[in-house]
């Protein structure tokens, strides 16, 4: 079934609930089920904003069961496959399948540069190990991706079959998605937003058919996606500019941003991190907590996390 579903609409990455020692399974659990209560349209895991690097395989392949079995066939899941080698992909794809997951998002590695023919190459070279699956080409900015040029994407799309979707992350993203969908091959499906939605209004203008944010305030994401489709654009404009002065601090604060407001939502028990990412301090703390007040959603555990700081 959730192979046949199209992606549209808010897709958030889910991060991951820590403990010292490990992961945190029940906490993946109420992250997975504060994903769905917010009315999202699906759910990716892992992603960057999920630390991704920072997992051993043993995690991520225990946290990718969690998400499927919570889920189970209410939205489509997409399981981040990107990898070094391969042979690496093929192992991640082949443990999504197994749990029923048929869609991967896959960054070509920087490691065989920004040509089409390399990328070409990597990800046909996956597809034909994986025919049962959709791949969303991940082209993400430099330094962390490869920052493929527009007609370097068209060119891997029209000559890989299985990439149906493009998660398009560069900057500026407008152009780009412009340029892509004026162009793209019929068995191509979408482009799908990146930049933690700091973009999304002119993606979605530009004919983006979804975008994949962080999760912390996925409530006022899927708001904005239903007043934006249903030709409220006003609404959609209004949650919008709530939303930015929080997002601007999430692209600096990243992964420790969104531990520290889901914790004041009740979904995290602790903010730990393992990507290097800046510490927050008081002052931070605080600009954080006054502008996610100002996105109107409210704090249910703000008391008692504050009590465990």
């Amino acid at each position: 079934m959730d192979h046949f579903m199209r992606l549209t609409g808010i897709l958030p990455v889910l991060p991951t609930p820590f403990t010292e020692t490990g992961v945190d399974v029940d906490a993946m659990r109420r992250i997975v089920r504060f994903a769905l209560d917010a009315g999202v349209a699906g759910v990716v895991f892992p992603g960057f904003a999920s630390e991704v690097e920072a997992l051993t395989g043993e995690e991520r392949q225990a946290l990718l069961k969690v998400v499927a079995t919570e889920v189970g066939d209410r939205v489509p899941i997409v399981a981040g496959a990107s990898a070094p080698t391969v042979d690496e992909v093929v192992a991640y794809g082949r443990q999504a399948l197994g749990l029923g997951i048929t869609r991967l998002m896959i960054q070509p590695p920087k490691s065989i540069g920004a040509g089409a023919g390399a990328v070409t190459a990597f990800l046909a070279a996956a597809a034909a190990q994986l025919p049962e699956v959709e791949i969303i080409l991940q082209n993400a900015p430099a330094p962390r991706g490869s920052d493929l040029a527009p007609e370097a994407v068209l060119e891997v799309v029209r000559r890989v079959a299985a990439v149906r979707y493009v998660k398009e992350e560069t900057l500026p993203a407008g152009p780009a998605i412009t340029a892509i969908l004026a162009n793209a091959p019929e068995h191509m499906l979408g482009v799908i937003g990146g930049g933690g939605a700091r973009y999304i209004l002119d993606e979605y203008d530009r004919g983006a058919c979804a975008a994949m944010p962080a999760l912390e305030i996925a409530d006022l994401h899927a708001a904005l996606d239903r007043s934006y489709r249903d030709g409220r654009g006003s609404e959609a404009r209004a949650l919008y500019v709530k939303s930015l002065p929080l997002l601007v601090l999430q692209a600096v604060y990243r992964m420790r941003l969104t531990k520290h407001v889901l914790g004041l939502r009740g979904v995290l028990d602790n903010p730990i991190v393992r990507a290097p990412t800046p510490d927050l301090d008081a002052l931070a703390v605080r600009d954080i907590e006054r502008c996610f007040q100002e996105c109107g959603l409210g704090s249910v555990g703000a008391d008692k996390w504050r009590r465990t700081k």
